[in-house]
């Protein structure tokens, strides 16, 4: 059932502009017509179709008009008409595509739209759009100084290049912003941290942090971005906050001795940074910037996970194999879980009940219970596992020594004393873990199309498609001469951002004219609406 709230703003501003528009007297001395190389400012069309009022809008997001090459917003905003109320949950689809080179309007009616979107969702290779807003765009994180965006438009094996970036150095981290507009990269060896706009795909800066910076994490109000940096011959390690707004640097925190890892809180506003030279945990408020605490752990704490179901971080100790239990109220340590020496890194399923632990000497995969907080089953991997990621019904299991995946069903972890129920899936001809340069970002990620995955395998230079249920990954797109540790995904399908609206964002053709098209699945709804691009060179 479709849930129902308040209209939101931006779709009575619109309406409210369009009723102001239509009530207007006409001017006494009637304005002269644009010149030809006038920028067309924009989009703004309201429609009411099957009870429902269809606002939709294309505006720039730089400059006055829509140019080619420029990033546009495109909103689609959907409410009933009687009473006005937002109706969420809803998937509008929507391409932008050529029209034929005599121009003319696109026919509106119902019909011919449909004939249009019915061509589109066909998804043939001779039919595609110039624009398809219900993709994603996958980035890979190389072994050299490069990231590569790469837009599966054509199914994989058959991947389209958009774009190649040239950092500094090599990558070791990313975060994204919530959007998917911004990508924050750490870049150890230039002791920097990139700023990649997606929506141009374009490095507008680059902040130093003072030492090598490495793990990166975006609290929720996304306002700081906090990276850990480790020592160099001219000073000490820590944790670098930068200003996400202006770009810059605001503070550099000393911390125990390194290297380190960190987690947030799941408020973000604690932030725990192991330091493994030093046996302990810094706390630091993210509000004042100062460490309110630094908590001893035991020898080398190596990574932290953070679960929200018991408020607590979880801190591996390979060396003795215990895994220190650090509730994130009294920040003490108020349980140790033995494990098996050797255990070096753990993920917490979503829900955060149940841990992960992997153990790369003993080809040993351990589940914690938090709410008990013992191991409460094991079972044998393949060799040399370092890596465990999460779908809603599987975990992934990585390996450095092997090329297959396995993958636990969530549903069937928890019963203490069963056997581990394992399945696996072929990773490519190499393991995933094949590199001479290994990244501290995921090598594996969900995909937004339904039950899959991507996976990167540096060995095979290329991406894996695998959707879960399957046998085997069932496509993939190479990345030849490049090898790439990590991927990640930039979705820019339409949203839903607020009650009823529903936006993405795309950069614009070259000029031209052009169709948008937008398709409501239910109730079925086809629209069309004209859109002109203009040349870059006709900007003042």
């Amino acid at each position: 059932m479709r849930r129902r709230e308040s209209g939101r703003r931006w779709i009575a501003r619109i309406g409210l502009l369009l009723v102001a528009a239509a009530l207007a007297p006409a001017a006494a001395d009637p304005q002269p017509a644009p010149p030809p190389q006038a920028r067309p400012s924009g989009l703004h069309e309201r429609s009411v179709e099957e009870g429902l009022v269809i606002e939709v809008g294309v505006e720039p997001l730089v400059g006055t008009g829509l140019v080619e090459g420029e990033p546009v917003a495109v909103r689609i905003g959907i409410t009933e008409a009687p009473t006005g109320d937002a109706l969420t949950g809803l998937y509008p689809a929507a391409w932008i595509d050529r029209l034929p080179e005599h121009g003319g309007p696109p026919d509106e009616s119902a019909a011919s739209c449909q004939q249009r979107i019915e061509s589109l969702i066909g998804g043939s290779r001779l039919r595609a759009p110039v624009l398809d807003l219900n993709r994603y765009l996958v980035v890979t994180l190389d072994e050299d100084s490069t990231l590569r965006v790469v837009d599966p438009l054509f199914g994989f094996g058959g991947s389209k290049l958009l774009q190649t970036i040239v950092l500094a150095s090599a990558g070791d981290d990313w975060e994204q912003t919530a959007d998917g507009t911004r990508l924050f990269v750490s870049m150890p060896d230039a002791g920097r941290v990139a700023v990649i706009e997606t929506v141009g795909w374009s490095v507008v800066g680059e902040i130093e942090v003072g030492g090598r910076p490495r793990r990166l994490r975006l609290p929720p109000d996304e306002r700081s971005l906090w990276t850990t940096y480790e020592a160099t011959a001219e000073g000490p390690s820590g944790v670098s906050v930068i200003d996400t707004r202006r770009l810059s640097e605001v503070a550099r925190i000393e911390t125990g001795r390194g290297p380190h890892e960190m987690v947030l809180s799941e408020d973000g506003r604690l932030v725990f940074v192991s330091n493994q030279a030093s046996g302990t945990v810094s706390v630091i408020d993210v509000g004042t910037l100062t460490q309110v605490d630094e908590v001893p752990t035991g020898e080398g704490p190596a990574s932290l996970a953070y679960s929200p179901l018991a408020n607590a971080v979880y801190v591996t100790h390979p060396a003795s194999g215990s895994v220190a239990v650090i509730d994130a109220a009294s920040l003490e340590v108020t349980a140790r879980i033995p494990t098996e020496p050797g255990t070096d890194s753990v993920r917490f399923a979503p829900g955060g009940r149940y841990g992960f632990a992997v153990n790369p000497p003993k080809n040993l995969l351990q589940i914690l219970d938090a709410a008990v907080h013992r191991v409460v089953q094991a079972g044998p991997v393949e060799a040399s596992p370092y890596e465990v990621d999460f779908s809603e019904e599987l975990a992934y299991v990585l390996h450095r020594g092997s090329e297959t995946v396995l993958m636990v069903p969530l549903r069937e972890v928890g019963t203490e004393g069963e056997p581990l129920p394992v399945i696996d899936f072929p990773g490519g001809q190499n393991p995933p873990g094949t590199t001479s340069r290994p990244a501290l970002a995921e090598a594996l990620v969900r995909a937004p199309a339904g039950a899959a995955v991507l996976l990167a395998n540096p060995g095979d230079e290329a991406v894996y498609f695998y959707k879960e249920g399957m046998a085997a990954p069932m496509g993939h797109f190479a990345t030849p001469g490049k090898s790439p540790r990590a991927v990640a995904v930039v979705d820019r399908s339409l949203r839903e951002s607020a009650p009823g609206l529903y936006e993405t964002t795309a950069t614009l053709p070259q000029v031209g004219h052009y169709v948008l098209t937008v398709f409501l699945d239910t109730p079925r709804i086809f629209r069309c609406y004209r859109l002109e691009v203009a040349e870059a060179t006709t900007r003042p």
